[in-house]
């Protein structure tokens, strides 16, 4: 029996084929038969309780010239009718993407299939839910007073600070105790006082690369991407010039996997990104999941297809 998919994203015509996950996604779902409609957030509307989306079919390629095509015309289609729905936009995770959640939860309640599911979207924040496993991680600040801040880097020395919301690297920070920037760097964070912020000491492990740790449906994939910062360079996010090189999994990255794994699979959440430093957890990624199509070239796996049967699992 042929399924139905759904999948908000960006525009599609903005990524970049090769090492976009969701495109990943889309070309299994295809190879299976599934019917693909595409949504962007502003595609999604509710009227008199139900929810709706202005959706045109996909056909897709793993081409880096033409990737898709539009298969019809924009249609109203009630999101409760499809199958599943992959919800893959990027943060900033806003109130505009809280009420998105808000929406999909209608069809959810429906029983459509919406991967993450809607309210652990809400409840797992990438940066907070880390404190839940405080143990697997090294010394954690959320605040928003300067003085706070403050005194854990006098504590620490050395550390590293950035928003609740952001992606790909923007706004971080590393700040080394006596810097004199310090205080103009906690203003931007914290929007003077008005927004938390998270401070986490320095790890020096960050040379050898921030590892991605891929679990599909609370197990492990059994390699992690690790992004090394380009030269002179602390992150090491793809989007901030890292380059990935595949890693079999330590014994430290499959320790807090399978303490962080039954945690976000009874949550449902299928598709999670643990990002390790050394053997220190630093985020939880539950919104769009990255490193797929990397991983994939790198080794003789395919996590789409283990992701697409936990999905069908639940579909049967």
């Amino acid at each position: 029996m042929a399924h139905s998919l759904g999948v908000v994203m960006d525009p599609i015509e903005d990524i970049t084929p090769y090492k976009d996950t969701t495109l990943a996604l889309l070309l299994e779902a295809q190879r299976r038969g599934y019917t693909i409609h595409y949504f962007t957030m502003s595609d999604l509307f509710v009227a008199d309780g139900v929810g709706y989306g202005n959706a045109r079919t996909l056909s897709v390629a793993d081409d880096n010239d033409h990737w898709f095509d539009y298969t019809s015309e924009s249609q109203i289609v009630r999101l409760a009718d499809l199958d599943t729905i992959l919800m893959r936009k990027d943060p900033p995770f806003d109130t505009e993407y809280i009420y998105a959640t808000y929406i999909l939860e209608l069809a959810e309640n429906e029983g459509t299939l919406v991967v993450n599911r809607c309210d652990a979207l809400r409840d797992v924040n990438e940066k907070m839910a880390i404190n839940r496993f405080a143990h697997l991680c090294g010394p954690t600040l959320v605040a928003r007073r300067a003085d706070a801040f403050k005194r854990f880097i006098a504590q620490h020395h050395d550390v590293v600070l950035k928003p609740l919301d952001g992606m790909g690297g923007s706004r971080i920070f590393r700040v080394t105790e006596g810097n004199d920037n310090t205080s103009v760097i906690l203003e931007v964070l914290t929007e003077h006082a008005t927004h938390y912020a998270m401070a986490q000491a320095y790890l020096p492990e960050i040379k050898d690369g921030d590892k991605r740790v891929l679990l599909v449906d609370g197990e492990p994939v059994g390699y992690a991407l690790a992004r090394v910062p380009a030269e002179g360079e602390l992150r090491g996010n793809l989007a901030a010039g890292g380059h990935g090189v595949g890693r079999e999994l330590t014994e430290g990255d499959l320790k807090i996997a399978r303490e962080v794994g039954p945690y976000v699979r009874d949550k449902g959440l299928l598709f999670v990104g643990l990002d390790v430093i050394g053997d220190k957890l630093t985020e939880i990624n539950v919104t769009s999941p990255t490193c797929v199509r990397e991983l994939e070239a790198q080794f003789d796996i395919n996590i789409c297809a283990r992701l697409f049967d936990a999905i069908e699992k639940r579909l049967h």
